[in-house]
């Protein structure tokens, strides 16, 4: 047995773990001759239905409607897996294997043989959406930033270096310094899936398993398997299968800083007059509505979308409930509507900048982060504008 593979046997059961790359060829034949050789009861494989139906089904993102994703909030976690799928496709570019080929591979060797198969991965929706979710404001640029660069990375990695990543000492090193770097990146991406993935193998029917997963997995989930074998944890991960929920603070902020406007602007009126009131509401909106202007433009939205962001914004940033960046993108995507070959060539363009500009999905998704960035910073300035002017007038 190779050192990507680790076999356990707990309580009567016999669980073989197969680590992988998940853009490598070698993972590929190793996972076909194992499942061959094993024969198991049942085949995990570290996906979710989503992603099992996307690899199965390449055409998956002919039936992307934007607005829907937009209307459902999640035009961010859009981009987000889309930079991600592309990094890795760009990894196994060089080895002429793409991303999920080892798990296709399991899925089809298991049909082949009548053996069931089982996704083990939580929806990758509640992932990003979590890892989102618990990081700070900064956390979050960190996140936008690291995804944003690795979009745009021309990088390439030699089939050498792919290999090793299913070596446990360079998995370790680049596990401790995520964990160092990003610490709640580390926690929802690996360690909550380990303890997802360890209760979906265990709970998988039959008393041999074999499980397809990424090398970076294997220790902790044959940590969680140990413990699930001596009833030191249960498979109860309703906790970790859920987006969380905005804390007090998070809701009272959300509502305080439009009240602080609000109050702010109205103070003006009282202690300084019609003047002054006035000319402190131009301020706040040309403060709002210039940015999220200007940024559009930067995206080349369209003339009625750049209209929408120079008024809305102002009305958007004190609305707890709707941002700019929403209505920006479906404007522009329902005026500039996304064409078949938008969606054929999403994958390709989202490496590029050039792309971004030319797909039209992609423009919508960097239109509605652009007038969200523009309205955010009006906010803070207009703001700390409003401020002084309210001091000047005492």
């Amino acid at each position: 047995m190779s050192q990507t593979q680790k076999k356990l046997e707990l309580n009567g059961r016999t669980i073989t773990l197969i680590g992988t790359a998940h853009v490598s060829k070698e993972s590929i034949d190793e996972v076909q001759q194992a499942i061959k050789d094993i024969k198991p009861d049942c085949v995990g494989i570290e996906l979710d239905e989503k992603r099992a139906e996307s690899i199965q089904n390449p055409e998956t993102y002919s039936q992307l409607d934007i607005v829907k994703v937009l209307k459902r909030h999640e035009g961010f976690m859009l981009l987000a897996n889309l930079i991600l799928a592309s990094f890795q496709r760009r990894m196994g570019m060089n080895v002429g294997v793409k991303p999920g080929d080892e798990m296709l591979a399991a899925m089809n060797t298991a049909k082949e043989l009548n053996i069931p198969s089982v996704m083990v991965d939580r929806p990758i929706q509640i992932t990003l959406k979590r890892a989102w979710a618990k990081n700070s404001f900064w956390g979050k640029c960190k996140l936008f930033a690291m995804l944003i660069s690795s979009a745009f990375s021309k990088e390439e990695i030699e089939p050498s270096e792919i290999e090793n990543l299913k070596n446990n000492s360079e998995m370790d090193s680049m596990m401790n310094e995520l964990a160092k770097e990003m610490p709640v990146i580390k926690t929802v991406l690996i360690d909550e899936r380990d303890k997802y993935l360890a209760s979906k193998i265990w709970a998988a029917e039959g008393n041999n398993i074999v499980a397809v997963l990424g090398a970076g997995h294997l220790p902790g989930v044959m940590r969680h398997l140990e413990a699930l074998s001596k009833n030191e944890e249960n498979t109860d991960v309703e906790e970790i299968s859920k987006i969380p929920p905005k804390g007090i603070l998070g809701k009272f902020i959300m509502w305080l800083i439009p009240a602080i406007i609000i109050g702010l602007i109205a103070a003006g009126f009282v202690y300084g007059g019609v003047k002054a009131g006035s000319q402190m509401l131009t301020t706040w909106f040309l403060w709002n509505a210039i940015p999220a202007a200007v940024l559009s433009i930067v995206g080349l939205a369209h003339p009625l979308t750049i209209l929408v962001a120079f008024i809305g914004a102002p009305f958007t940033s004190l609305c707890p409930f709707v941002g700019i960046g929403f209505c920006t993108a479906i404007v522009q995507a329902l005026i500039c509507k996304p064409k078949v070959s938008d969606i054929e060539n999403l994958q390709d363009d989202v490496t590029s900048v050039k792309g971004f500009y030319r797909n039209r999905i992609l423009r919508v998704l960097m239109i509605f982060i652009l007038s969200s960035l523009g309205s955010s910073l009006g906010t803070f300035i207009g703001g700390a504008d409003i401020i002084g002017q309210l001091s000047a007038i005492k």
